[in-house]
Parts: structure tokens; C-alpha cells; sequence
């Protein structure tokens, strides 16, 4: 069920709509006062069902169309930005847009609402337009040594060109930011325009009634983790204390091209040029997902040659074979061309495939051993714990972090970072990708032998996700530290893609969490 305020709308909260420079001189429709109710995407809520979302009782969507690159300065459209508008609008949802800002001038902040301008003109856009602009306070961003006047300066440019496009313009910033004239020169720009305040009650509804925020303003993003039927991933809720009588019509009647869902638009790929084949055998698929909606359209089979054109931290890879372009799950891929076939096993929809080895194990403390390779699937479950000093025979070792053992009579499976060799230092298993010549870092004795292939990247949480103290979830001495939300952008200093987990630096500490998670910071 949708997120619903039962906003108390108040003078100081609802500002005159007459306001200079509404852009309305082009307008069809009228503004009104009622309170309407909507939300805000971008490519981090993957491919929307806009029908379901539409008969939720959504009033309107703010859509992301495109961003500035934080360090490179490129202005890019978001993969999903043309379809959300698209679709969205088939069903009846009304329309805005935002585009997210680095723009370091006021000559690059009228190119981003040229830009915005262009494709926005085949699409009926109701709601207004927004400046968004985060992340100035990072060192990496190339907006760092700007001053609040700049970037006021930079604001107002691009919401003026925008209004002179003929469509509405409204800001949006935290709370924080925006109250007291802390980092932005919020009196002058809510002078001219629309104010919309990001600022997450831990109650929003009934309890909290209307944003704390006191300064004059329209719109309220009130929470970022909102359940919304035809989105499965949260999203932002915002409640706008002004609506629209009707549609706005397209300011350019030539229809658009036919958009399509991009399947990547939550994968963060990093482009490779190199030649794998299946250890043993793999599915190719339609889209990097193993769901209802992915089709296996080939199989790779143990030697023959497909060339990695791209491939992502949560653990797909994007492959020509015989001219086609396919996904497939990275952990069954190999760069050793002539590796021969491993055991593959599969147990209750969970596949594996375990190398084979024989040789005695220990816990480096204690591992739960389970039913099935997983953590997750709930048939696998805790049958046996091993301590440190029990012997289990190891009789097969996977690349995604598991081990096939022998215990007591019984065949179950631990997590291979939990495990050492009886005779001395645990290995690496067989067939793995990552190079001997990559320097790899390894935690401490005292805590879990994870090994990590160097990076040096910026990322965000997709939605949300824990950090903590050790790349565990199971170990007794991990704690979760924090939680990273997206937007906050953290550096990735190691990623162990067998095993899924990612070391990043966070207020000073360096910290793990799940790589599926993450995303590349924009």
C-alpha cells in the first residue's frame, strides 16, 4: 500500500503561485491547489510496470532524464529516462523531470537545460522541471571549490532557461542544506521558483504531518524507501501541495521514437575485451537476470569461445557469441581457454559447479555447514557446525565461495573463507580468474582470509546497504558499523568477485559490504 501524508497545508508551507518567471506563458493547463501525490525515479528502480503504478493511485512522477559526471563532466541521459517518461505518460500518470547537476558555470548549467530541453519537447511534461545538484562537498567532485554564491549562481541559470523553454522550474536539496542559507543562497532562489525539500521523518505518516523544514516550499520528499505496486525496488514518496487540471501536451507534436526498458539500467558493466569459455557449461541469456522474464537462449559449452565484452559486480558478464550478444553468470565463465570440464551440481534451483579437490579441513573458528551452497535458499539449512580442530574432508571447491565436504557421513557445504587446511595455509581454488601476478590484500589473521583484487572506484548503494566490520554475515564478530543509502558515494579499495563482497573506506574505516548492492556513483 502507498505511503500516504495526511499533510496539514499551511501558509508558511504552500508559497503564491504567482510567482515571476512560472514559465506559464506557454502552458494549456492551470495550476491548482489541491495536494497531489508522487514519486520520483531514476534508472535505480530498474524497468517500472507505469499500468500498476498508475492504478496505485500515483498522481504524478518526477523522472530522471540525465546527469553531469561528477568527476568528467559529460552530461549522459539516463538509461531509463526516455522510457519512464514514455510509459508513464501512456498510463495516465502526470509528468515532471530532473536533471542531476555538476555543472561548474553558468555556460554548462544553460547547455544541461538545452539539453534537458530537447528531449523533453516530445513529451507531455506537467509537473515542473528540476535542478538537482548533490555531492559538492566531496573532494572528488568537480564542483568542490565552488562557493554557495556560484552554485547559486549556476541554479538559477539553468532554471531560467529552462522557464524560457516554456516549462516550470522548481529546486531541490536536502533540508540541511537548504535552511538558514547553509550551502545554497536558498532566499534568493526561492524568490523566482519552486522549492523541493528532501527530509526523511522517522514517522511520516500519520505521525509526522508535514516536513520540519520551515522555510517556504512545495514540495516535500519524505521518505526514500516507499512501496509502490510495478516497482520492486523502494522509492522515493513525495507529497507536492499544488496539482494541474489537466495534461500539459507535448510542446513538439512529431511523436517520439518508441523507447525500450534498458535490461542493464542496475548493472554497473565496466566494458572488457577478452575470450572466456564455460567451466563446465552455462546458460546465455536475454538479460542478466535468472527471473520469469529472462529467456536461455543458447548454452555455452566447456571450450567453446565467446568474447567478454563487459561485465559487472553483481556477477554477470555481457558476451558475443557468434555474433549475438547474450548474459551470463560470471562465476561459471573462465579466461583459461583450455580448462577442462568441472563437476556441476545442481539442488533445488541452486547451481554450482565445484572443482575437485581431497584434502583435509578445519574452521578457522567455527562455519555452520549447510544442506545446500547457499545462505539464503531456505532449504539450506544448518545441519552440522565445524570447530576449529574437527576434520572434514573437502571433495570440491567452488569460485563463488563455497566448499563441498564430507562430514561425519554426510555431504554438506561451508563457505570456503571459514576454512583452512589442516597441513597449513588455506589456497586459492582451482581455475580462478583473478591473475597470480594481481597484488591481492588479505584481512588480517584474526579475522576472515578474504582476498581482495585492487580497485579504486566510487560508488553508491543501489537502495541501501549495511557495512561492516568483516565480509561476513554469518561470522559472530561482524557488527554492522553503518548504512550506506544511495546518494552517499563511498571508494572502493577491493572486490572479490567470487564471493561477492567489496572493502570500502567510510568515514576513516574501512569497512565490507555485498557488491550486489553497490552501483557506480555518478
Amino acid at each position: 500500500m502507498i505511503l500516504r501524508l495526511t499533510a496539514i497545508v499551511t501558509a508558511v508551507v504552500i508559497a503564491s503561485c504567482c510567482l515571476s518567471g512560472c514559465g506559464k506563458k506557454d502552458r494549456i493547463t492551470s495550476q491548482t491547489e489541491e495536494t497531489t501525490f508522487g514519486i520520483d525515479v531514476a534508472r535505480y528502480q530498474g524497468t517500472i510496470d507505469w499500468k500498476k503504478v498508475a492504478q496505485s493511485g500515483i498522481d504524478f512522477a518526477i523522472i530522471r532524464v540525465g546527469y553531469r559526471g561528477k568527476t568528467d563532466g559529460v552530461i549522459k541521459e539516463d538509461p531509463n529516462g526516455r522510457y519512464n517518461l514514455q510509459e508513464a505518460s501512456k498510463a495516465g500518470i502526470k509528468i515532471g523531470a530532473y536533471f542531476f547537476s555538476t555543472a561548474v558555470s553558468e555556460e554548462e548549467a544553460k547547455e544541461e537545460a538545452a539539453w534537458m530541453g530537447e528531449i523533453l519537447a516530445k513529451y507531455p511534461i506537467t509537473y515542473p522541471v528540476v535542478y538537482d545538484c548533490e555531492g559538492f562537498h566531496e573532494t572528488s567532485s568537480r564542483q568542490y571549490e565552488m562557493s554557495k554564491q556560484e552554485r547559486t549562481d549556476v541554479a538559477l541559470a539553468f532554471l531560467a532557461a529552462i522557464e524560457r523553454l516554456g516549462y516550470e522550474g522548481m529546486f531541490y536539496a536536502s533540508k540541511g542544506d537548504m535552511e538558514f542559507d547553509n550551502h545554497w543562497e536558498t532566499s534568493r532562489i526561492e524568490e523566482k521558483y519552486k522549492i523541493w525539500v528532501a527530509q526523511y521523518p522517522a514517522e511520516p505518516d500519520p505521525t509526522t504531518e508535514k516536513s520540519s523544514y520551515a522555510q517556504k516550499h512545495h514540495m516535500w520528499q519524505y521518505s526514500t524507501t516507499g512501496t509502490v505496486p510495478g516497482i520492486s525496488i523502494p522509492v522515493d514518496m513525495n507529497v507536492a501541495y499544488f496539482g494541474y487540471d489537466g495534461i500539459e501536451p507535448a510542446k513538439d507534436k512529431t511523436p517520439p521514437q518508441e523507447a525500450e526498458a534498458d535490461i542493464e539500467a542496475m548493472m554497473d558493466f565496466t566494458p572488457v575485451s577478452e575470450e572466456v569459455t564455460a567451466k563446465n557449461e552455462t546458460n546465455l541469456r536475454s538479460i542478466p537476470s535468472q527471473g520469469e522474464d529472462s529467456q536461455v537462449l543458447r548454452t555455452l559449452q566447456n571450450g567453446e569461445v565467446a568474447q567478454r565484452i563487459a561485465i559487472s559486480s553483481s556477477g554477470w558478464s555481457k558476451v558475443v557469441f557468434e555474433d549475438n550478444i547474450y548474459y551470463a553468470v560470471s562465476s561459471y565463465l573462465t579466461t583459461d581457454l583450455s580448462a577442462k570440464p568441472v563437476e556441476t551440481e545442481e539442488n533445488d534451483g541452486i547451481q554450482t559447479q565445484f572443482s575437485p579437490v581431497n584434502e583435509s579441513v578445519t574452521a578457522k573458528k567455527l562455519v555452520n555447514l549447510r544442506k545446500l551452497p547457499s545462505v539464503e535458499h531456505e532449504d539450506a539449512v544448518v545441519i552440522a557446525q565445524l570447530k576449529k580442530g574437527d576434520v572434514a574432508t573437502r571433495v570440491g571447491i567452488s569460485d563463488n565461495g563455497w566448499s563441498k565436504l564430507n562430514y561425519q557421513g554426510e555431504t554438506c557445504y561451508a563457505v570456503s573463507s571459514y576454512l583452512e587446511l589442516v597441513n597449513g595455509n588455506d589456497k586459492a581454488p582451482a581455475n580462478s580468474d583473478v591473475s597470480n601476478s594481481t597484488a591481492a590484500t588479505t584481512a588480517p589473521d584474526d579475522v576472515i582470509q578474504t582476498q581482495f583484487e585492487p580497485i579504486q572506484d566510487r560508488v553508491t548503494a543501489k537502495v541501501e546497504v549495511n557495512l561492516r566490520s568483516l565480509p561476513s554475515v554469518e561470522d559472530p564478530r561482524c557488527v554492522v558499523i553503518a548504512t550506506l543509502k544511495n546518494g552517499e558515494v563511498v571508494t572502493r579499495t577491493g572486490i572479490n568477485r567470487d564471493v561477492g563482497w567489496s572493502r570500502v573506506e567510510y568515514q576513516g574505516q574501512t569497512l565490507y559490504c555485498v557488491s550486489n548492492y553497490l552501483t557506480a556513483a555518478e
